[in-house]
């Protein structure tokens, strides 16, 4: 099958390349002349774990291209994705100036049927929008159809989630699209992956229903572990405790400083937005944005009691992605921590080891060390932000001599107070 990609951002992107490896034919496109001409060599602009090699080897293929050409695209296709992007306004509903700018330009180049589908998160009733706003850009009436299928892509894992997901959803109010979306998604009938099948509307709000309540657990077990530490309990042992009745889940109940990323900030305020268009309350999903924001503000104080005051202090801060695996930078809580350090009188010097490129886009005014012991030497206190796996065996005895005192602030629970302590540290983590 033949199909368009707009947007070759992270969803464009892993979307395109996923599809190649079906044995489908697919058009990437993009603006950005300069990306395009990135990626047509087989260079990608994103870090994302076997991308790289997924990329290069449907170019070599011949089944994956890149071009900001969208009319090619757009003729050339019997299926177009939109996988452009949706920031946040600041009333925290979506700007969706990017997706109209898409639908209109594929209207101008209808040369057939066409199945539009949207993979951008876009707020419930969008898809019927680009309905209207594509037949009033026609240059002559061309029929099409419209489909919603959401993308549930995790940073770090996001080929294997596309390869194999937990489910696929299609929603359309479209009969003719479904035989066309089941058919490009066929290579996944062989692992039995179910296929949700529901309106425009529905497959609209799922997304957004999914991510809400996947960051409500996460709010849900900081305000937990604020009281475990009043208490005098540790988070970890309540969060097993609760995660092992199956109705629950263990997924998803690890304190911290806070969610982050390109979706559960920006999808929550979303949906708060889609229930007051629709004059319902969103209580629940409002208090999530609430304890997330407070969560966030909480971790300089604890760091800052810690250290003993902050002013003239040399803080080494290891992790600055919003989640191991990935140099995504966006609502990340590293931001928000180093900014408040520096804010307090503070010398922060960071490591991470793939974001620091990003990094140094959104904190200009702060020092980068090559490795993790570059960013101990002379500290005052080390404050664990991302849990990257090579961060949970370091070399404990070397760090502690390496530091001016040895005190650490694991905002992720990466170590043991015991073993810690044990090590001649002072600690404090979250929920212990």
């Amino acid at each position: 099958m033949h199909i368009a990609v707009i947007g070759s951002g992270y969803v464009g992107l892993v979307t395109g390349a996923c599809f190649a490896e079906f044995g489908d034919d697919v058009t990437c496109v993009d603006i950005n002349a300069e990306k395009i001409a990135r990626l047509s060599t087989g260079h990608t602009t994103i870090y994302e774990p076997g991308l790289d090699q997924l990329v290069a080897r449907n170019l070599q293929a011949g089944r994956l291209r890149f071009t900001t050409d969208i009319k090619q695209a757009t003729e050339g296709a019997s299926v177009i994705f939109l996988a452009v992007g949706t920031p946040s306004q600041t009333d925290g509903s979506v700007d969706l100036s990017f997706v109209e700018t898409a639908a209109r330009a594929i209207a101008a180049h209808m040369n057939g049927y066409k199945v539009i589908v949207t993979k951008s998160t876009v707020p419930v009733g969008t898809g019927e929008r680009l309905r209207r706003l594509i037949r009033e850009h026609q240059p002559a009436p061309v029929d099409f159809g419209i489909v919603s299928n959401p993308e549930f892509l995790r940073e770090g894992a996001a080929i294997n989630d596309f390869m194999r997901p937990d489910r696929i959803v299609i929603g359309s109010n479209d009969e003719e699209t479904i035989p066309v979306m089941r058919d490009l998604y066929r290579p996944l009938y062989l692992i039995e992956t179910p296929f949700v099948i529901t309106s425009l509307e529905g497959a609209e709000l799922i997304k957004y229903a999914a991510n809400a309540f996947l960051a409500t657990k996460i709010s849900f077990i900081n305000e937990i572990a604020n009281l475990c530490e009043q208490i005098g309990c540790d988070v970890h042992d309540v969060a097993k405790g609760m995660g092992m009745d199956r109705r629950i889940g263990s997924k998803f109940l690890h304190p911290g400083p806070g969610f982050g990323g390109s979706c559960f900030p920006k999808d929550t305020l979303a949906l708060s937005a889609i229930a007051r268009e629709f004059s319902c309350e969103s209580r629940i999903v409002d208090a999530v944005i609430d304890v997330n924001e407070r969560q966030r503000r909480a971790m300089v104080p604890k760091i800052e009691k810690l250290a003993g005051g902050l002013r003239d202090k040399n803080v080494a801060v290891l992790g600055l992605a919003f989640k191991p695996e990935t140099d995504d930078m966006r609502e990340a809580p590293a931001v928000d921590i180093i900014r408040g350090l520096v804010e307090r009188g503070a010398s922060v010097r960071a490591y991470d080891p793939v974001a620091i490129n990003e990094a140094r886009k959104v904190l200009p005014g702060i020092e980068y060390a090559a490795d993790e012991y570059a960013a101990a030497t002379g500290a005052d206190v080390l404050v664990f932000v991302t849990e990257w796996n090579q961060f949970r065996a370091l070399d404990m005895t070397r760090i502690r001599g390496l530091m001016r005192t040895p005190r650490i602030a694991d905002l992720r629970n990466i170590y043991e107070p015991s073993e810690a302590r044990s090590a001649g540290f002072e600690y404090v983590g979250v929920g212990r």
